[in-house]
């Protein structure tokens, strides 16, 4: 795949050996400059998906662009984002929660909803074994926003 428009049709392949390698690629360019923000609406289109590894491939292109996101694109779908948490599929809200940090940063003004909808979080809805992993996600990813605040109190999260 040449062109970042078949790198972004390859991320619904249904060899997610293929959709993979699509998503590594464009979140390695995502890091360096602008050139996949074009296609913000198609990952934002993504979240919305019946499919768990593609709601996740768009999340996680979300995220790797809020740098690049001068239009407030964000800001418009950060409600259906934070939806993420509550997640059908556990590992697609640990994947969003160990996001969210990169939002936070290049998104200062959404950090306190996403702070608030972390500590709101029902972890009690995912299999025992899941729960202390999304937990300990939340945990780190509040230390991560909050850090540096003076005003932030110690982390506690509700079980």
């Amino acid at each position: 795949m040449d062109t970042i428009a078949e790198l972004v049709e390859g991320l619904q392949n249904k060899d997610n050996l293929i959709a993979y390698d699509c998503l590594k690629q464009l979140q390695g360019m995502s890091a360096e400059s602008n050139v996949v923000y074009p296609y913000f609406d198609t990952f934002a289109e993504m979240l919305q998906s019946e499919h768990s590894y593609i709601r996740t491939r768009g999340m996680l292109l979300i995220a790797a662009n809020a740098e690049w996101d001068m239009d407030n694109k964000i800001d418009e779908i950060i409600d259906e984002y934070l939806k993420r948490l509550e997640d059908s599929n556990p590992i697609t809200v640990r994947q969003c929660i160990q996001s969210l940090p990169q939002i936070a940063r290049f998104k200062p003004d959404l950090a306190q909803d996403i702070v608030a909808a972390l500590r709101g979080t029902n972890t009690f809805r995912y299999k025992s074994t899941m729960q202390p992993l999304i937990r300990q996600d939340i945990a780190n990813t509040l230390q991560n926003i909050l850090e540096g605040e003076p005003e932030s109190v110690p982390v506690q999260v509700k079980s």
